[in-house]
């Protein structure tokens, strides 16, 4: 059961490293790696396991979607990071996907602190704030970043802490 296991976690590897390169060069996780790799997941859990597996590889999905939903009606996140945390659940499982979280939500934060400490926007308007006690531009704390790079660090944190390697 040990190689299943491997063979599962290279294939979300490879996917995450796809969806990592997207995310930073056109800002999108595509629906054609995303349905194809989830199909793949369900035969492969079905095959493997049985209807157990399956139910199983399903809940996870459904958590994994779940989480990321209330951002994504915030617009703080893109449809495609909704998807990518989904297919972690359904390759995963739910408890998996659900610790995974925990650490691509604290990731997501310091990513999202060092992009405003390099904005120069940010100081220059906190510098005309205090000096000048013009209004502060909050427009300086909107903006986006490509979480795909949270969510493929948080799972590969997730992996280490489960097993102590990647592979």
């Amino acid at each position: 059961m040990k190689g299943w296991t491997m063979m599962i976690d290279i294939f979300l590897l490879i996917i995450l490293a796809i969806c990592v390169i997207t995310d930073l060069k056109s800002r999108m996780i595509y629906n054609k790696v995303i349905f194809p790799a989830l199909l793949l997941t369900f035969i492969y859990q079905f095959t493997t396991g049985g209807w157990e597996s399956l139910s199983h590889s399903f809940i996870g999905f459904l958590i994994g979607f779940a989480l990321l939903l209330i951002p994504y009606f915030l617009g703080g996140i893109g449809a495609g990071d909704v998807k990518l945390l989904g297919l972690i659940g359904a390759m995963k499982g739910a408890i998996f996907v659900f610790q995974s979280f925990i650490y691509i939500a604290l990731l997501g934060a310091v990513i999202a602190v060092f992009i405003l400490l390099f904005r120069s926007e940010l100081w220059k308007s906190i510098y005309r704030y205090v000096l000048y006690k013009q209004s502060f531009n909050q427009g300086v704390l909107t903006g986006t970043y490509p979480y795909g790079v949270a969510i493929a660090g948080g799972v590969m944190i997730q992996m280490l802490m489960q097993g102590g390697t990647l592979l």
